[in-house]
């Protein structure tokens, strides 16, 4: 595959703080690739050199080919750029702002009301940005970073302020415009869309990349245990007695929560409920929670995420 972006050995500071810390990557097209990290990790500062924006201090950029810092115009027609902070003239009508955002490159979609029904925005077409839903105005935002018909999407932080579902609904959009053969580079500081969305994940904290590969391969390498938790109900039981399970490897009891990291998620079920059984306990809010990318992201820096 062509490699679509690539940085090396890239430095960036302001004053003594080192926001970008020596940082190497590729991505490769038709990937989408996450930089996935703590708010002030570095992300936004990166992918603002890689879209021109900003200057490293040291290091090399290329982003389809060509240097952002000296090619920033060129770059500009090619890519397509959603920011962590979108501002748009609030009493504009969404298919208004696709028109206007459309004026600003040589080369643009003809037909809006494609990227309307790509962004599933066919009924607020004639509706003011002001009266849209938060999800609705992060799709008309996307809407506007496609509307040249970029190679590559640059996406940062995503679904920050979306509920649950919203979030969701989002992730589905960007498989979808995956599909019409896009690369897509996105930033966030949420594991779990990172893991559900991401080809390759690097992980990034105070300007350094720790860990770069697939979130399979991360989880993978991390051989951490899988936890079994639950409640007892009317009986008094003590650790020991799980600790006895062949495959648990630790046992904890957090308030009157047990919670046992076991190597085997179907064993120590299996163990659990003839243990139950033969001693006559009643195990209540049973569930079994297996590795993410929280636990990649602790086992490789040492501290668990921070906002």
């Amino acid at each position: 595959m062509d490699v679509i972006v690539e940085c090396e050995h890239v430095t960036k500071k302001y004053g003594d703080l080192v926001a970008v810390n020596d940082v190497s990557f590729k991505v490769e097209e038709g990937e989408i690739f996450g930089l996935v990290g703590p708010n002030g990790a570095g992300k936004t500062t990166l992918i603002e050199m890689i879209e021109g924006l900003m200057i490293p201090d040291s290091g090399s950029i290329k982003a389809l080919g060509l240097n952002p810092a000296r090619q920033g115009r060129e770059l500009k027609e090619k890519i397509g750029v959603l920011l962590q902070t979108t501002s748009i003239q609030p009493d504009i009508k969404v298919k208004e702002a696709l028109t206007l955002f459309a004026s600003f490159y040589e080369h643009a979609h003809e037909n809006t009301s494609e990227l309307l029904h790509t962004l599933v925005l066919e009924d607020k077409a004639d509706s003011r940005f002001k009266k849209l839903s938060g999800g609705q105005k992060q799709r008309v935002a996307i809407a506007l970073a496609l509307v040249n018909d970029p190679k590559i999407l640059f996406l940062d932080e995503l679904t920050t302020g979306l509920d649950p579902q919203a979030r969701r609904n989002m992730w589905e959009l960007i498989e979808n415009i995956r599909t019409q053969g896009k690369t897509i580079f996105l930033t966030t500081h949420y594991m779990e869309e990172a893991e559900k969305l991401c080809d390759r994940v690097g992980i990034i904290d105070y300007g350094k990349i720790i860990t770069l590969d697939t979130p399979g391969n991360l989880l993978d390498n991390l051989s951490a245990d899988s936890k079994v938790t639950f409640n007892v109900e009317n009986k008094d039981i003590d650790t020991s007695t799980f600790e006895a399970i062949g495959a648990v490897s630790r046992v904890e009891k957090v308030d009157e929560r047990f919670i046992l990291y076991t190597k085997d998620e179907n064993v120590t079920l299996q163990e659990l409920i003839r243990l139950s059984d033969t001693q006559k306990f009643k195990l209540t809010d049973l569930r079994t929670e297996s590795p993410n990318l929280d636990d990649v992201f602790l086992a490789v820096t040492g501290r668990e995420m921070r906002e």
